[in-house]
C-alpha cells in the first residue's frame, strides 16, 4: 500500500475555488484503479496550508493517476489559486521491496 501526502498553500480568499476543484478531483480519483481513500486536512497553525492524504494499493496505481491527462488538467486549474507549487511525498507501507 502507498500513502501520498500532497501539500498545497492556498492564496488568500481562494479556499472556496480550491475546494470546488478538490471535490471534483477526488470524485475522479475514486474511480481509478487502486484508489483506496483520501482525506483533506487544513493546517491548524496556517489557515492557508492544506494537506491531502491519498491511499493507493500500489505505487504503480498512484503514478498512473498522477500522470492521468484529466488529473493533470485539473492540477493546472488548481495551480492558479496556490501560493506555491504543489509538493508530493510518497510513502510505501512496510519495508521497501528489494
Amino acid at each position: 500500500m502507498v500513502k501520498v501526502l500532497i501539500k498545497r498553500h492556498i492564496k488568500e480568499g481562494k479556499a472556496k475555488d480550491v475546494f470546488a476543484l478538490l471535490n471534483k478531483h477526488r470524485a475522479n480519483a475514486t474511480s481509478q484503479r487502486g484508489y483506496i481513500k483520501g482525506e483533506t486536512l487544513m493546517s491548524y497553525q496556517n489557515p492557508h496550508g492544506l494537506l491531502v492524504i491519498s491511499t493507493w494499493q500500489s505505487m504503480e496505481n498512484w503514478l498512473a493517476w498522477k500522470e492521468n491527462k484529466e488529473r493533470r488538467a485539473n492540477e493546472a486549474q488548481l495551480e492558479q489559486f496556490l501560493e506555491s507549487p504543489t509538493e508530493y511525498d510518497e510513502y510505501i507501507f512496510g519495508t521497501y521491496p528489494i
